[in-house]
């Protein structure tokens, strides 16, 4: 019993679905966080407003090294104001790798939804090739039963037979037959008469 119980609890002798793991996870984060931040940064980039801030900085970085007080100006005209390029540089060594992450990230979107969008076109064709089918079917089916128009022109006919019949028959019943009398007034049948 006792063996039992120690095998019970060894994790790899456990069914897969029960098995505790043998080297502890780490909690799982979100591992697109990162994909999303840059995709964040390189929208901001593309704004109208991140270029009109962009100019500002450095129209006052420039303006303040130029006209500002001597003992306070950090970046010299007379060298190019090396420390303003610098990061201007620095500032597009990082945007063009935020800006190919990003457009990774929607062209991997777009396949996906260019995929979904195929996918629903297809169902969409396989229904409706269904339903044309259908359709047919029914065409078919519709052409092999007697519509309304017809069943009313055969009883039209038969009944324009019926009171031409009627015309020809004289007047007088044959002797030992009665006629007898629909509600339009034709005749639909004779019944002999018994004489008592």
């Amino acid at each position: 019993m006792a063996g039992r119980n120690s095998k019970t609890q060894n994790p790899l002798d456990a069914p897969k679905g029960r098995r505790t793991s043998v080297i502890p996870r780490r909690p799982v984060t979100s591992r697109d966080r990162f994909g999303r931040a840059t995709e964040a940064i390189a929208r901001a980039m593309g704004t109208p407003f991140f270029l009109i801030g962009l100019t500002l900085f450095c129209v006052v970085w420039i303006g303040f090294n130029s006209i500002g007080p001597e003992n306070l100006r950090f970046d010299s005209a007379a060298i190019g104001f090396t420390a303003l390029t610098l990061i201007l540089s620095l500032q597009a060594s990082y945007a063009a790798p935020l800006i190919l992450l990003a457009q990774n990230r929607q062209d991997d979107r777009d396949r996906v939804q260019f995929e979904q969008d195929r996918q629903r076109a297809e169902r969409n064709l396989a229904d409706t090739e269904y339903l044309a089918r259908e359709v047919v079917a029914l065409r078919l089916a519709m052409q092999d039963m007697a519509s309304k128009e017809f069943i009313r022109a055969e009883l039209r006919s038969l009944l324009d037979e019926l009171d031409r019949g009627h015309d020809d028959v004289p007047d007088a019943p044959p002797a030992g037959s009665a006629r007898i009398r629909s509600s339009r007034g034709t005749p639909t049948g004779s019944l002999p008469v018994v004489n008592p």
